[in-house]
């Protein structure tokens, strides 16, 4: 068996499964987000009393965070007080950060797995080792009563990657690389195991990347074998202990793909599809009114790193914001420590609290008709970050402080 089908197996108190088989199993932390108060209604229309298991569910306040508009701050409102009706041991409240981010520092996820949360990027998980997905708020109800839910075994393809990229190509360049080529729908309801000497060599942020954009391919979830610089981070951090799960060597893929990025180049998402895939060297010249660095994909501590190192000592483009929202509050403090912060202030970037912000349009820096916006996060659909009518670049930090420097799309090893 592989991995995957190995934490099904034992969460459904079964010794194997197989593609396709219905298991009903035990969840280890469900997570729900502000986009999703109907998760309470579901909860208390199924004549639920109390979540099941007060130390393994929590709500995370970062879509609307801190509460633009008087609904949204009513949202939180009784989410808090849900929360607070059924004790439960984790709460992250508007000063917190995103969702994945913040379940991850707070070591409540850890080899070997099941994650279910409310949000799709829930994939991200993967990284760790765990089995993380999304699901939509009547499952998640069903989750707080039960503990437990469906899931169809799925189909499991390897992504196989080689090589050492060149300085400058960051993992958002690699995997915006694959989705050009395995495209939007390659990988529906499948699960996605990233292997090969690239991955073998990344860090827990760095796979949190390549994990979290799974989805974008129509992965049910992923998976990441975890090393040693995982296992460090889990033991450090892991509020239980846990039990690390190895693929059968014997194991068949339904799909393998392969994948060497050592002379790739740095690539961009044009408008408005995240598989429109090209080499950013490739694409005409193109003016941007907005830079963002953030989000579940790319507002960690090595991405804020990544634009502060080409940003420092210069000043943006007078005709360019650039947005910078660190992906927690412990990423926030560290770039503060490490001077990151203060680099984006003086060259006239602004700072914005820890959460999602302009990446689904909520606040913080959402698009004008006919506004550009190169942004690390992972969507580009047409009125994602604002207006339809505004246009979005997928592209790594390093790529957007590169560009919020020019004024137009620029390759940051041009600089």
């Amino acid at each position: 068996m592989h991995a995957i089908e190995k934490i099904l197996a034992k969460n459904s108190g079964k010794k194997s499964v197989r593609t396709g088989e219905i298991v009903m199993a035990k969840v280890d932390f469900a997570q729900v987000n502000d986009l999703y108060l109907q998760t309470i209604y579901s909860f208390r229309e199924m004549n639920g009393k109390k979540v099941w298991d007060k130390d393994r569910a929590a709500f995370v306040f970062d879509h609307y965070a801190p509460a633009p508009t008087i609904k949204s701050a009513q949202i939180h409102k009784e989410m808090r007080e849900f929360a607070g009706e059924n004790e439960l041991t984790y709460h992250f409240d508007v000063n917190a950060g995103v969702c994945h981010q913040v379940l991850t520092e707070a070591g409540l996820i850890y080899p070997g797995a099941i994650i279910v949360a409310t949000d799709s990027h829930t994939t991200t998980h993967g990284a760790l080792g765990a089995m993380g997905t999304g699901v939509g708020a009547t499952d998640m109800a069903t989750i707080l009563i039960s503990g437990e839910l469906w899931f169809r075994v799925p189909e499991i393809i390897e992504i196989r990657i080689e090589g050492t990229p060149h300085p400058g190509i960051m993992p958002k360049d690699v995997i915006l690389y694959i989705m050009g080529q395995m495209r939007a729908d390659g990988a529906v309801y499948k699960a996605i195991d990233f292997t090969g000497s690239y991955i073998d060599n990344l860090g827990v942020s760095e796979r949190m990347v390549l994990c979290n954009m799974a989805v974008e391919m129509g992965a049910k979830t992923a998976y990441m074998q975890p090393n040693e610089k995982v296992l460090k981070y889990a033991e450090q951090r892991a509020v239980r202990p846990f039990e690390v799960q190895y693929t059968d060597e014997d194991f068949q893929y339904s799909e393998s793909y392969h994948f060497d990025v050592t002379n790739l180049s740095v690539q961009v998402a044009v408008p408005h599809s995240v598989d429109n895939v090209f080499p950013l060297n490739d694409t005409e010249k193109v003016k941007i009114d907005q830079g963002f660095i953030g989000t579940c994909t790319g507002g960690r501590l090595d991405d804020l790193k990544a634009g502060a190192d080409i940003i420092r000592g210069k000043k943006i483009n007078k005709d360019v914001r650039l947005l910078i929202i660190p992906a927690s509050a412990e990423v926030m403090q560290e770039a503060i420590v490490k001077g990151y912060i203060q680099d984006f202030i003086n060259a006239g970037a602004t700072i914005s609290t820890p959460g999602c912000g302009p990446c689904l349009s909520a606040h913080e820096g959402v698009l004008a008709p006919g506004e550009v916006c190169v942004t690390a996060s992972n969507r580009n659909f047409p009125g994602r970050m604002g207006s339809n009518k505004s246009k979005i670049y997928l592209a790594s930090p390093a790529t957007v402080a590169a560009s919020a420097l020019t004024g137009y799309l620029t390759n940051p090893c041009d600089l």
